[in-house]
């Protein structure tokens, strides 16, 4: 599953106020804090351009990373290249909610609201079977959602971004539909990108179904595939989750007694 299409080759430039140093270093501490081994093989599911599985692998994990767009995965290869043969992630294409690499790891991570990208039932516990197929007994499993209480509280709203590089100009619309009884806001991305030296302009139109989730729903989820949560805080704040809360991280442990299939 990809809602990214050709809006993938814009991803880095959108994104490129992203404080990926910052939350990587917070998810380290999350690790270091909950996980009851010292040294950590690490699948992330969602891995995008590679971007927090470069800067983890910089961190002494050894990182697997997992995504279902084949030009992002590129772009990720390219940018491991410059990194020390030690510090680099291997990167494989596949869904989150079928992919079976056939190992196991310390840790498992999805980052970047990749589980809100799981809009069915179906679809949420095949990401967490897959999280659980993957992990090993007594390990952590760690994502961010949106959270369901702020969702509801605060309600989405239209934004736009500006964003310029040597080459394009991008100017992205961001308009929501609600749809409260399936837990769902439908982001329409409108995103006009000028060639700046062809004077050309290219609009892309794109859909991201995002679930919201609600702490009991995600603790019966996780438990079905034998996880139990550890710790539930506000992302990047450590602040207990609230209703002007709209990103939320889970840390999951896999529970020994129980076998994945």
């Amino acid at each position: 599953m990809s809602q990214f299409g050709k809006y993938s080759e814009y991803y880095d430039l959108l994104y490129e106020d992203k404080d990926y140093e910052g939350e990587t270093a917070y998810v380290d501490s999350l690790l270091k804090e909950t996980s009851p081994v010292s040294s950590f093989s690490l699948l992330e599911l969602g891995c995008g351009t590679g971007k927090h599985a470069i800067l983890l692998a910089q961190k002494g994990y050894q990182v697997t990373g997992v995504d279902v767009s084949k030009k992002m995965l590129t772009e990720a290869e390219e940018r491991k290249k410059t990194l020390s043969s030690e510090a680099q992630p291997t990167f494989v294409f596949g869904d989150v909610r079928s992919v079976r690499i056939q190992k196991k790891f310390d840790i498992v991570v999805s980052l970047f609201h990749v589980m809100s990208y799981q809009t069915t039932n179906k679809d949420i516990c095949d990401a967490f079977e897959t999280a659980s197929v993957h992990c090993k007994d007594g390990g952590i499993f760690l994502f961010d959602v949106w959270y369901g209480p702020a969702v509801l509280t605060q309600l989405p709203e239209t934004r736009i971004k500006r964003l310029r590089s040597k080459t394009v100009e991008i100017t992205r619309l961001a308009e929501s539909n609600h749809f409260p009884n399936k837990n769902l806001v439908e982001v329409n991305y409108e995103v006009w990108i000028k060639d700046i030296q062809l004077d050309r302009v290219d609009v892309l139109k794109e859909k991201h179904p995002m679930r919201y989730f609600f702490t009991p729903e995600l603790e019966f989820l996780l438990a079905s595939s034998g996880f139990s949560i550890l710790k539930t805080e506000e992302w990047m704040t450590g602040k207990k989750p609230g209703t002007d809360t709209w990103g939320v991280v889970f840390v999951a442990q896999k529970n020994a007694s129980v076998k994945a299939q």
